[in-house]
């Protein structure tokens, strides 16, 4: 027969350089995802026979059998599952189709594996910690449905490339032989694997068996005893999600997370509850702690495993949860769907839409008590899915108000690391404040010395900062309790009703000076107005009510879309002395060149505050280098 000889990937080569080389304090895991990909290719058969049933060849007791070999040094994991063909072996176990590899290798390069076995799991590269423990791996592996022996083996000693061999098989499935390194021999004894099985796999729901020697009876002479072989099952199969609250331990559940979610580290909430009436169903849903490395890919599977009468029928559900909530991971097992139901079929089913409104309802209760009575815990969830919530401010319209409760943000009256709610903010808003004001930008740092916070400072009004890119889509449309959001940097702002006198006076002062800058300026911005959020600076680039500021537009062209061009408002300072002296030069000359030249640099400047660049960097340079020449020979 042929052996074709072929080079794994480039990711896979580091990938193995890492499992193999990195001191990794839970070797023992390799045992958990072995078994957790037997038990998903049991599920794979098992579904597709609901719809060809001659794909089991009469063989529907499912089980996966691990097989300890003292002698030849091996230890084999065993399924009658789907199998794979050729093609399919080499595409799972030669690539990982995976868009956010480098990031997960890039990850692994810069943390201790040994503190931080959530790496592996993740990014659904589980098969590949049996080289930690194994020195050469085998997979031998026959198709479900296949009407002759013919099968595949794939051989790899971790050096860079693997073989492909047509091969034997008597039975569907897959055996996965693990040639263990003499200094991991401890994976051989029977004692040692049971212990492993009973911790990481106790509640996958099909039997994981073990052949044991057992002493009996000898049938002939009753005083006698023999030793025989048994195989005996070494898990409960009970599954979890059915048991009662009060006999499933923490742990148990913590497992359960690990073995759906392929994540190492324990959930922040587990969610298990039964729902009895018209609809009918059971689920467990967990609340990560960390988010995964790729929740933010087009790859991220979104959906709760569904099961019907134990059966599962999909892996990942989008219909009973929705999409702001696809962090959560878990389980619903329901008596009231066909087991043929089918993605259209879920899509008009009124039992779905009331899962899908039970999960929703009974997460947003979770996190609620959870920002209420374990805020430390809580502030570690939203800083990994407090993005993602956000979404849910557009997309659900009926629970704004319950997803604006669970929002937290910085702003001007919170030191660095500490968040404020929205309700918070409310509570403090001065009476004669009637806007929740905000500021985007991408970071604390980038806002805070904003010159368009300067008022607000003054006045003692809260600011919100908005970081997220999201933000900017979702806030101006966003009601929290009958209070509208404002941006600091769109529309007119005055926070100074006592002032309207002094306004109006000033106005008048500079109506002329302020038509001139409108003429010279009247392709660059749309108007020219009186500034009321600025103090200190002179002036500023705003953007329209409704309209599109610059942190907008910049996040718009990240993303490759066309920003609609539109000319900002240029807002000026009364109380800053430089128009004073503007003033005096126009009442004088307003014809002046100088003070064309004074209005190009008060422009340029509002275009470097609000981060973009000067029309002509060069005239700018030049200008600034002039003033200060200027003043200098005047002094």
């Amino acid at each position: 027969m042929t052996v074709s000889k072929l080079e794994f990937k480039t990711e896979v080569k580091e990938l193995l350089d890492l499992m193999i080389h990195s001191l990794y304090s839970h070797k023992e895991i390799f045992l958990r995802e072995l078994i957790s990909n037997a038990s998903d290719a049991i599920d794979k058969a098992r579904f597709d026979s609901l719809t060809n049933p001659d794909l089991l060849g009469g063989d529907d007791k499912w089980k996966i059998k691990v097989i300890p070999d003292a002698k030849a040094g091996t230890v084999t994991i065993s399924d009658n599952g789907i199998g794979m063909t050729k093609d399919e072996i080499v595409e799972h176990l030669g690539t990982i189709a995976h868009s956010g590899t480098k990031e997960f290798i890039a990850a692994a390069k810069s943390k201790n594996l040994q503190d931080n076995p959530e790496l592996i799991g993740q990014f659904g590269v589980g098969f590949y910690s049996a080289f930690m423990v194994a020195d050469k791996v085998v997979v031998v592996s026959r198709k479900a449905g296949t009407n002759d022996n013919a099968s595949v083996e794939w051989e790899s000693t971790a050096d860079g490339s693997f073989t492909i061999e047509e091969v034997t098989k008597h039975t569907r499935g897959t055996d996965v032989i693990l040639h263990i390194k003499t200094e991991e021999k401890k994976f051989l004894e029977t004692w040692e694997l049971r212990s492993i099985i009973k911790k990481y796999s106790d509640y996958i729901e099909h039997p994981i068996v073990m052949d044991v020697e057992k002493e009996k009876e000898d049938e002939k002479d009753k005083e006698k005893k023999v030793k025989v072989i048994e195989e005996e099952t070494i898990n409960s199969m009970k599954a979890i999600w059915l048991k009662n609250k009060s006999e499933v331990s923490e742990e148990e559940y913590n497992e359960f997370y690990k073995h759906i979610s392929h994540d190492f580290t324990d959930p922040a909430r587990v969610l298990h509850y039964n729902v009895e009436g018209t609809t009918e169903f059971s689920t467990i849903l967990y609340i990560p702690s960390k988010a995964p490395f790729n929740i933010w890919y087009k790859d991220y599977e979104i959906g709760l495993a569904l099961y019907v009468n134990r059966v599962q029928i999909m892996t990942h559900c989008e219909q009973i949860l929705p999409v702001y909530l696809r962090f959560l991971r878990g389980v619903v097992d329901s008596s009231d769907l066909p087991l043929n139901v089918s993605r259209e079929i879920l899509q008009k089913n009124r039992h779905v839409d009331i899962i899908n409104k039970s999960i929703t309802k009974k997460a947003l209760d979770v996190l609620s008590d959870m920002k209420k009575n374990e805020y430390d815990k809580y502030l570690g969830f939203y800083m990994e899915f407090g993005k993602i919530l956000k979404e849910g401010i557009h997309l659900d319209f009926e629970k704004r108000e319950e997803l604006g409760d669970l929002l937290l943000f910085q702003s001007v009256n919170t030191k660095p690391g500490e968040y404020t709610t929205l309700q918070d903010y409310i509570d403090k808003m001065p009476l004669k404040q009637k806007e929740i004001y905000y500021i985007a930008g991408t970071s604390r740092e980038e806002v805070v010395q904003s010159p368009y916070l300067e008022a607000f400072k003054e006045k003692g009004y809260d600011v919100l900062f908005m970081l997220d890119e999201i933000d900017g889509f979702i806030m101006d449309s966003f009601e929290f309790r009958k209070n509208k959001f404002k941006s600091v940097v769109k529309g007119d702002i005055d926070l100074d009703k006592d002032g309207e006198k002094d306004k109006k006076k000033a106005k008048e002062k500079y109506e002329k000076l302020i038509e001139l800058i409108k003429d010279q300026l009247k392709d660059d911005v749309k108007d020219v107005r009186l500034s009321g959020r600025l103090k200190d600076s002179a002036c500023c680039i705003v953007a329209d009510d409704g309209g599109v500021d610059h942190n907008m537009e910049n996040i718009l062209k990240s993303m490759g879309q066309e920003v609609p061009v539109s000319k900002g408002i240029f807002e000026i300072n009364p109380s800053h002395i430089i128009f004073e002296k503007m003033n005096s030069i126009f009442e004088k000359d307003k014809d002046s060149e100088l003070l064309k030249e004074y209005t190009s640099l008060l422009y340029d400047q509002a275009l470097l505050l609000q981060g973009s660049k000067p029309k002509d960097t060069t005239a700018f340079a030049k200008g600034v280098a002039k003033l200060m020449a200027d003043n200098i020979a005047g002094s």
